[in-house]
């Protein structure tokens, strides 16, 4: 059986959606925090099972799996660590065989970006763990470069602190890798080369494929660090979450998320989803 956590959370509802496709439901599993979010897979066939992060008996969600799908914590620091922690052993506890962590291209100890010191971490837990693991170094989730732009339709402006080139990718194109993984059709173990986009693009590229496909003017403003923090606290974002955003311009510029590799195009057969095709779609919605 293969469970996935996170089931209920747009990766996770992705990656399940493949593996139907795949396999009989009753090969499918799902740990959820909340088992009434389970209630539309459990009408599919697929096992619905309770399972926090944080339970010390974590282990009976993962009961009976020979994969699992560990997507990450949405904490980060301490607590995320300490989550993938108990999962990880969790899973050896209910005799898992294979663990599949949904980790990042950026992940680095040394990261500007809080969240890639923690995938880092994780993957040194993994290797450490004994358990045969595949850690996906999924690209840039391209859903946070449409909530950069959040209100440009309207405004005309993107404001944001300098940044740099990122090689976004799809949530479906990554469920799609992650199905193909878990089912053993895509083999792939250890560390993956990076699963990226096919090109990597700033935010002044993406307010030239707005202003294109929309047909309205759209400026990339660039404001400093200090006046983005000043202006997430006026919007009533706490201080200390603004400065994790913030983490993410400062690595971008320093090119963190800016390479662009062949493996996700290898695996999927087919070009990934173009950002001229999402934010086109995010346009057309918008407005």
């Amino acid at each position: 059986m293969i469970i996935v956590t996170g089931a209920t959370g747009l990766l996770g509802k992705g990656i399940v959606e493949n593996l139907l496709s795949r396999l009989p439901a009753g090969a499918i599993g799902v740990s959820v925090r909340s088992p009434d979010k389970g209630a539309p897979w459990v009408k599919r066939g697929v096992q619905v099972r309770q399972g926090d992060y944080n339970d010390a008996g974590l282990a009976r969600s993962f009961e009976g799996a020979a994969t699992l799908l560990l997507v990450s914590s949405a904490r980060h620091g301490a607590e995320a660590l300490r989550q993938h922690a108990n999962a990880i052993r969790a899973a050896k506890a209910a005799g898992v065989e294979r663990i599949v962590y949904t980790s990042h291209m950026g992940a680095n100890p040394q990261s500007h970006f809080a969240s890639m010191r923690d995938h880092a971490a994780t993957e040194q837990m993994l290797m450490e763990a004994g358990t045969a693991f595949t850690s996906l170094r999924n690209g840039f989730y391209a859903a946070a470069a449409l909530m950069f732009m959040r209100g440009a339709l309207e405004s005309g402006k993107i404001l944001a602190p300098s940044d740099g080139p990122v090689s976004w990718t799809t949530h479906a194109d990554l469920a799609e890798a992650a199905a193909l993984t878990l089912t053993g059709d895509l083999a792939m173990t250890g560390v993956t080369p990076a699963l990226t986009g096919s090109e990597a693009l700033d935010l002044a590229d993406l307010a030239a494929i707005a202003s294109e496909v929309s047909g309205r003017t759209i400026t990339r403003i660039t404001v400093s660090d200090e006046e983005y923090l000043a202006m997430m606290v006026a919007y009533g974002m706490p201080r200390e979450q603004a400065e994790f955003l913030l983490g993410i311009f400062v690595a971008s510029r320093a090119g963190e998320f800016a390479s662009v590799e062949p493996a996700l195009a290898l695996a999927l057969d087919r070009w990934p989803v173009t950002m001229r095709d999402v934010v086109g779609l995010w346009a057309t919605n918008e407005g």
